[in-house]
């Protein structure tokens, strides 16, 4: 199952979640193969992969002058691999514009490299290229959406742009769900937001919600999913239930308790 995760918000916990979904999921005993598609490089760097060391990034692989098998990195997470991004990608919706299948670039990457269980894509806070592209290699969309006033609003634009993409990219392209994501329960916004999602949206909405948590914060400083850094931590436990709903949405059946 190939995932992107999209919001062309920025803040919204999008990384995080790539980074402990897909942790989360390679606890599970799944092969996961985490894409960096985002410039500025924080799945990368959150999963310790230092700028110095990423020489043969997604940017290679987009432009073709290399291959996923050959750029991807290990983590300190079993069963999980990243192919790390830099900020060489920024230039890449520019340079791809006179390629062949240029919004197709990453799915025939992927389709030409190591094969996984899962393939996770932390998309840029956009709706550019890179986000299209993917979205055309991808089975389903995971929204990360934060509780907040504007919520609603730009989740239609995204899935204004996800229908664009099925009716003529990708017509196997699914919305996989909403996450809830900087949940305050001490805030009585969170709920309302929580509650016109859920309307709006019904069973699309994932039961787990991630709250506030400052070890989640912390994490990425030290090059870690939350999940290594606290794996006791409410954080960690709402990640660990949330790659448990992934799986059974997906149609598979784990135990993720190994991963808590």
């Amino acid at each position: 199952m190939i995932i992107a995760l999209a919001n062309q918000k920025g803040g919204v916990g999008k990384t995080t979640t790539a980074i402990n979904l897909a942790t989360a999921l390679a606890a599970a005993g799944q092969s996961v193969l985490l894409i960096d598609a985002d410039p500025q490089g924080n799945a990368s760097t959150g999963l310790g992969v230092d700028r110095r060391h990423r020489q043969i990034s997604t940017y290679e692989v987009l432009l073709g002058s290399a291959d996923i098998a050959t750029a991807m990195q290990a983590t300190a997470v079993p069963g999980l691999k990243i192919l790390p991004s830099t900020s060489a990608l920024s230039g890449a919706e520019v340079e791809l514009i006179d390629f062949e299948r240029r919004s197709h670039r990453l799915d025939d990457a992927i389709a030409n490299g190591p094969s996984f269980q899962h393939i996770l894509i932390d998309c840029p806070p956009s709706l550019g290229l890179l986000t299209i592209n993917a979205l055309v290699a991808a089975d389903a969309v995971l929204v990360p959406l934060q509780c907040e006033f504007f919520a609603l609003e730009g989740l239609s634009q995204l899935l204004a742009t996800i229908e664009r993409v099925r009716g003529g990219l990708n017509p196997q392209l699914e919305l996989l769900g909403i996450v809830l994501t900087m949940v305050d329960r001490r805030n009585r916004l969170t709920d309302h937001v929580a509650d016109d999602v859920r309307a709006v949206m019904g069973n699309k909405v994932f039961a787990t919600t991630i709250p506030r948590n400052v070890r989640l914060s912390e994490a990425p400083s030290h090059g870690l999913p939350a999940l290594l850094y606290d794996s006791r931590c409410a954080g960690s436990d709402a990640y660990v239930a949330l790659g448990r709903e992934v799986l059974a949405r997906i149609g598979h059946v784990h135990n993720l308790e190994s991963a808590a």
